[in-house]
């Protein structure tokens, strides 16, 4: 069983394979009791946001992690997939900005992502 870290670089690396676009990984363990980390990614569309939530879960699904839930909200501009110890929220750029998920969780400790995912996307 891996440990909520690893889980989280694992989809973090598969998310930016698929061109997932500034994402952030929030540590939130010390904030709430709702999971250890959020993903949070944004797709260049609505089919994007979808090809990049499939993907999250063929990642986790070979590293035998299990889904708690899959909640998506009007047409892929946002798609969130609850593991327990992780929740990805994956959105299109405006959905993004209307739900602004990063100033809501500010108080969450953002992990340095340099190494994990390629820079500049």
């Amino acid at each position: 069983m891996l440990a909520p870290k690893e889980i989280a670089i694992a989809v973090t690396k598969a998310l930016d394979e698929k061109k997932g676009m500034d994402i952030k990984l929030l540590k939130i363990d010390k904030v709430s009791s709702l999971a250890d980390y959020f993903l949070i990614c944004t797709g260049t569309s609505n089919t994007h946001v979808k090809t990049l939530c499939d993907y999250a879960e063929y990642t986790l699904e070979e590293l035998g992690e299990t889904m708690l839930g899959r909640e998506g909200h009007r047409g892929n501009s946002w798609e969130l997939l609850d593991y327990g110890t992780i929740v990805i929220h994956v959105f299109t750029d405006e959905a993004r900005h209307f739900y602004d998920l990063e100033r809501l969780w500010a108080d969450a400790e953002q992990v340095d992502l340099s190494g994990i995912v390629i820079d500049g996307d």
